[in-house]
């Protein structure tokens, strides 16, 4: 069966049918990309005439010519069996004999406290105080981003956090330091609101289900970004000319340029003071699962290995040559 005038409509169901589920904007350009590929690598012929073969040899093609990471192919999976199973209504036997890359076990680079202290030192206005909240209050770069004016609660020193990884929500600490600096940023954001509803431009993005429970919601100040952009851009899937809030790109440039300004030779990006986060309150003698909370892992054995970059040489055993 030819994809060439199939394809457009396969891959508008995909969308289609991810915009109903309430998938992000990423995960819906993330899957059609891998479904594209996967198509066009079997010559155009539909996903409904490929099998178990077809499927294993998209994925070692990944791995061994590509050579993509664990994480990537296992990705490129996820979208096949998003696009079997949601939207052509197939449940094969074969899918689940397709066997995941394993992700390597590997130690998350974590800075001590100097370096961190470091990084910051070479760090300015918003791009700061966006990285100290991700190592204040262990925060995904696109949690903190994405973050309402509402979620921010400063006289309870809270942060909530809405549909983080795995839709989770979740309430993480917000460090005292930064108040100041939150205070002069919600300032700013607020002059951009006033500016927007004196335009007339459309609100921020909501999601489906909550701006036709909420129809004024996306023009009320509590649902405003902390960190909103500079400019106005158009939502791509409706065309409406809105604001979004602040692009992660400018923050990944700021940190690496800090960290090579601080002399430092790691591999250094926003993540990473999410890393230390985590093992600096374990270090500092708090509860595991009180950690495996604020950073909303769903399983405590994903925390644990921050138990084995605690600043206390391997495994915390003193070298007999100390002794």
């Amino acid at each position: 069966m030819g994809m060439a005038e199939q394809a457009p409509r396969l891959l508008d169901q995909v969308r289609e049918r991810i915009r109903r589920l309430g998938y992000s904007r990423r995960t819906e350009q993330a899957y059609v990309g891998w479904i594209r590929r996967y198509v066009r690598f079997h010559g155009l012929r539909h996903p409904l005439d490929l099998g178990a073969a077809e499927m294993e040899a998209f994925l070692t093609h990944l791995a061994v010519v590509g050579n993509v990471a664990a994480s990537t192919q296992n990705q490129a999976l996820s979208a096949l069996l998003f696009l079997y199973r949601e939207v052509l209504d197939r449940e094969l036997p074969w899918l689940e004999q397709v066997a995941r890359s394993k992700k390597p076990k590997r130690l998350p680079v974590v800075l001590d406290r100097s370096e961190v202290a470091a990084v910051l030192a070479h760090l300015r206005g918003v791009e700061r105080l966006v990285v100290e909240l991700l190592y204040g209050g262990g925060l995904r770069l696109m949690e903190c981003l994405r973050l309402r004016v509402k979620d921010v609660d400063i006289r309870r020193r809270e942060i909530t956090v809405r549909d983080g990884k795995g839709g989770k929500d979740r309430v993480t600490v917000l460090p005292g330091r930064v108040d100041e600096a939150l205070q002069q940023q919600l300032e700013q954001a607020g002059e951009l609101h006033r500016s927007d509803r004196e335009l007339g431009h459309a609100g921020v993005w909501l999601p489906d289900a909550l701006a036709r429970k909420y129809p004024s919601a996306p023009s009320e100040w509590g649902w405003f970004w902390v960190f909103p952009a500079d400019r106005l851009s158009v939502d791509p899937a409706c065309g409406v000319l809105r604001r979004h809030h602040l692009g992660e790109k400018g923050i990944q440039r700021a940190v690496r340029r800090a960290a090579r300004a601080s002399g430092l030779h790691k591999p250094v990006s926003p993540h990473v003071f999410r890393h230390s986060f985590a093992t600096h309150l374990l270090a500092g003698g708090y509860d595991i699962r009180t950690v495996q909370e604020l950073l909303g892992h769903a399983d405590v054995a994903t925390t644990m290995i921050y138990t084995h970059v605690l600043n206390r040489g391997g495994r915390g055993v003193i070298s007999p040559l100390d002794l």
